[in-house]
């Protein structure tokens, strides 16, 4: 959430910011200054009444103790009269308040300067590519056959379980699938990440924490009695961890990964380009966090993208990194950068991480703050990656590694799996 005072001294920069998002922010930025005027205007009048009634209260106790009973009958009618004022500016004010939040809860969070303005995915600029791209046999196949050829992961069962989206693992498979993960917690932790088992149900509190709710309200799964959300990530309990905390500044930065399954209700049109693996309502993901000094969070996020690089290098997958234009980008983050594998046998790029530092935008919601050098409170800024999305990658593997004898298991990935082929 943007901050107001932000907004009122950055007017200019943040319609001209949010139109790389093809949003006329004009109006809303301008009911936000004039709610904020009604609010300070209302909250003013009330601090003055507040205060003109501990005054009175105060003269009315010292009539009365003087023995001046009549005069301080008669102020007391006054300052019943001051407390029905001040208790309708209470309500305006809680009103004006509550209608700005709701207004700042629309607004997306403002583009860093290099961000390229665009309308969508054929506008983000390609700033690094890497590995060779293989030649397979003729008789290759996408990887929602092979899974079927090696019986490896079975969707037409998970349908049936459950419904489209929800594959099942199987044998070879799924040993697969706990192998990459091992492997990207491995590295997380590594490089300094500290993991955590996190929860994979979230309060509504949470979904607003971190810029879920209310922006992405129906594409998560929500369980209606209890009102809480499976989550869309592990972005969204990891984060949550810091909210309404108050960091010391020596305590950044934080780093932390955890693995969960993810539930996401929309899972795309139909074709080929959301087949098999290439698009789930469940799939499992490794997560990194960080929170971060603000000056320092640009400098994290190079070293966030860098970490992900040496994962795609181990795995020897061709890969390339994306700068995600305005029209593209999330509707909580400042700067994304998505890095997608290639997929020989669907000949097309196939995501499988967004690394993007959010500012202070999730810490304003949060109030995840720490104290400064100078004693003040300061929100932190807050930072997130795939490390990695398993179903892309997995679906990598299977087709760019498939040869006339099985699936060969990338090396770094053979002390996981206990096995180097699946045939």
């Amino acid at each position: 959430m943007l901050q107001v005072p932000f907004i009122r001294e950055n007017k200019e920069l943040v319609v001209e910011r949010l139109a790389k998002r093809n949003i006329d922010a004009n109006q809303m930025v301008n009911d936000v200054l004039s709610l904020d005027e009604d609010r300070r205007r209302i909250q003013t009048s009330l601090d003055n009444i507040l205060a003109e009634s501990n005054t009175l209260s105060k003269e009315i106790g010292n009539l009365f103790k003087s023995g001046e009973a009549e005069k301080a009958n008669l102020l007391k009618t006054k300052s019943g009269e001051l407390k029905e004022a001040s208790k309708e500016l209470a309500e305006s004010l809680n009103d004006t308040s509550e209608a700005l939040k709701e207004l700042l809860y629309k607004i997306p969070n403002v583009p860093n300067e290099v961000v390229p303005k665009g309308d969508s995915d054929e506008d983000n600029e390609e700033i690094f590519k890497e590995g060779d791209i293989p030649v397979l046999h003729d008789e290759a196949l996408p990887h929602w056959e092979l899974a079927k050829k090696y019986d490896i992961i079975d969707f037409e069962l998970g349908n049936k379980i459950t419904g489209a989206g929800f594959p099942v693992y199987k044998g070879k498979g799924a040993k697969l699938q706990r192998a990459l993960i091992n492997y990207f917690l491995d590295k997380n932790t590594e490089a300094g990440y500290s993991e955590f088992q996190l929860p994979h149900l979230v309060n509504e509190a949470s979904g607003f924490g971190t810029g879920q709710l209310p922006d992405k309200e129906g594409q998560m799964y929500h369980v209606g009695e209890d009102n809480l959300y499976l989550i869309p990530t592990a972005e969204v309990p990891g984060t949550n961890i810091f909210r309404d905390v108050v960091l010391n500044e020596g305590d950044l930065p934080i780093g932390i990964t955890g693995y969960t399954p993810c539930f996401r209700r929309e899972a795309g049109s139909y074709g080929a380009h959301v087949r098999g693996l290439n698009r789930l309502h469940q799939f499992d993901k490794v997560e990194i966090l960080r929170v971060e000094h603000p000056s320092k969070s640009y400098n994290a996020l190079d070293g966030m993208v860098n970490h992900v690089k040496t994962i795609l290098q181990e795995l020897k997958l061709p890969y390339r990194i994306l700068r995600l234009c305005g029209g593209d980008l999330g509707f909580t983050s400042a700067l994304t950068y998505d890095f997608e594998v290639f997929s020989t046998a669907q000949d097309r790029w196939l995501e499988v991480s967004s690394v993007s530092n959010f500012e202070t935008f999730q810490a304003n919601r949060l109030k995840l703050r720490f104290k400064n050098s100078n004693g003040k409170n300061e929100l932190a800024h807050t930072l997130n990656g795939s490390s990695l999305a398993l179903p892309r990658v997995l679906a990598g593997i299977l087709e760019n590694y498939q040869t006339k004898d099985g699936v060969v298991i990338p090396d770094v990935l053979q002390g996981y799996t206990g096995f180097s082929i699946i045939n």
